[in-house]
């Protein structure tokens, strides 16, 4: 399918999110220290994990009493490790009111319909905790790299994304966007352990096949999506996810501290900032994404 250019429109201006603590930095700031931590043991990573365990089931009671609906996106290259983080994070939360939904290939039906439709009837109603394991932002990044969409679908996408997030917050939807990052050796090297592990070859797709050699042009969306998506009520939170165990401590840690409940443990939810942090502008020019 031909492919004609598109031009990205300017990014906004790094904002503080609305929604939880301020997380953003202002144009040309140093990006927030945060906690830094030292690299852990097994038996010390199954520790904290199991303490953080504890603050998501006081933070699920508390949304449950308060009828609360929240959507967790999480975004990033093939075998950046959603699945497992959504793993750990849902691992004792309540079954009955939290849900994980990963889109399929969309039915013929579902490509004759606003694009955004096929996603709606998988929001979160009164008191669910919704994970998305990759979301409608599959057409700014997988659909515009392999050609499954054209340049004016990807363009009106990018339209009007931020307009319908803002209607799913405003209407009182907790909306939270991780983006997973991880390195192209990195990516290689999990590739690589797919293949031979015949436990996990189910994963192995024709898209997962060419990601290495589409690395630049995944990186190139990644970018023109986050310059283009990121917006005070929903800023993509970057994870750096090369050490999986770290990566899926801080991310749940981050996802704490965006909200306020009765018998939070501020020292434990405090994320490292060398690790999660808010997209912005000067993260970019510092390198502090893969590209």
């Amino acid at each position: 399918m031909a492919k004609s250019k598109s031009h990205d429109r300017a990014a906004p201006a790094d904002a503080a999110s609305s929604v939880g603590p301020p997380i953003g930095t202002a144009a040309g700031s140093k990006p927030p220290e945060g906690v830094r931590r030292p690299k852990r043991s097994a038996k010390e990573y199954e520790g904290e994990l199991s303490k953080l365990h504890v603050e998501l089931v006081k933070l699920q009671r508390h949304l449950i009493a308060k009828g609360a609906r929240v959507l967790v996106i999480l975004e990033g290259r093939d075998s950046a490790g959603k699945d497992g983080t959504i793993k750990r994070l849902t691992e004792h939360m309540s079954p009955r009111e939290t849900r994980v939904h990963a889109p399929g290939k969309p039915s013929d039906r579902q490509e004759t319909e606003w694009y955004f439709q096929r996603f709606v009837p998988f929001l979160p109603a009164a008191q669910e905790f919704v994970i998305f394991n990759r979301s409608w932002y599959n057409r700014a990044g997988v659909e515009r790299v392999m050609d499954f969409a054209t340049d004016r679908e990807v363009e009106d996408f990018l339209d009007m994304v931020v307009p319908f997030e803002e209607m799913l917050v405003r209407d009182g939807i907790e909306l939270r966007k991780f983006y997973l990052d991880i390195s192209k050796s990195e990516q290689r090297k999990r590739l690589s352990a797919r293949r031979k592990d015949p436990l996990k070859q189910w994963k192995l797709s024709p898209v997962d096949e060419a990601a290495q050699a589409n690395w630049k042009p995944y990186s190139d969306a990644r970018d023109a999506m986050f310059k283009r998506t990121t917006h005070p009520l929903a800023p993509w939170r970057v994870l750096k996810a090369d050490v999986k165990k770290t990566a899926r401590l801080e991310m749940i840690r981050d996802l704490l501290e965006s909200f306020s409940y009765k018998g939070k443990d501020k020292k434990l939810t405090a994320p490292d900032r060398a690790i999660v942090f808010p997209w912005s502008q000067t993260a970019h020019e510092r390198d502090m994404i893969a590209h």
